[in-house]
């Protein structure tokens, strides 16, 4: 069996994990699993140019479903946090670096780890 390079790994990652919390808010209708792929296909070529970002391409594919999920569906993912006020999508941290997570800036806690909405709908949650 050929092994899977780290740059091919990290964007397997990637994709799986921003597909498991469209799948966690029932978002994950084909069109929108087309936005993770051409995510991922753009996001190839950018750690091929800079491999030592591998570990960053999770929270970036996550940040451009969320740009492309805004334009055709609105905002995603919804803070599970806030139970009053305008409904509000939680924001990907760091912007670049590795561990990424969802965060309400309203409260200001993380909310989950990218991959994880799905353990966070609901409860309290540890920053």
């Amino acid at each position: 069996m050929e092994s899977i390079n780290p740059l091919e790994q990290s964007l397997h990652a990637a994709r799986a994990r921003v597909l498991a919390d469209l799948a966690a808010g029932e978002v994950a209708a084909a069109d929108v699993v087309s936005m993770v792929e051409d995510s991922v296909v753009q996001r190839r070529w950018w750690v091929e140019q800079w491999p030592e970002g591998a570990e960053f391409v999770a929270g970036l594919v996550a940040q451009d479903v969320q740009d492309a999920l805004l334009e055709t569906y609105g905002r995603w993912p919804l803070c599970p946090v806030c139970g009053s006020g305008d409904p509000h999508a939680l924001e990907v941290e760091p912007e670049l670096g590795p561990d990424p997570h969802w965060v309400c800036h309203k409260a200001g806690v993380k909310v989950a780890a990218v991959g994880s909405l799905g353990t966070a709908a609901g409860g309290t949650f540890p920053s």
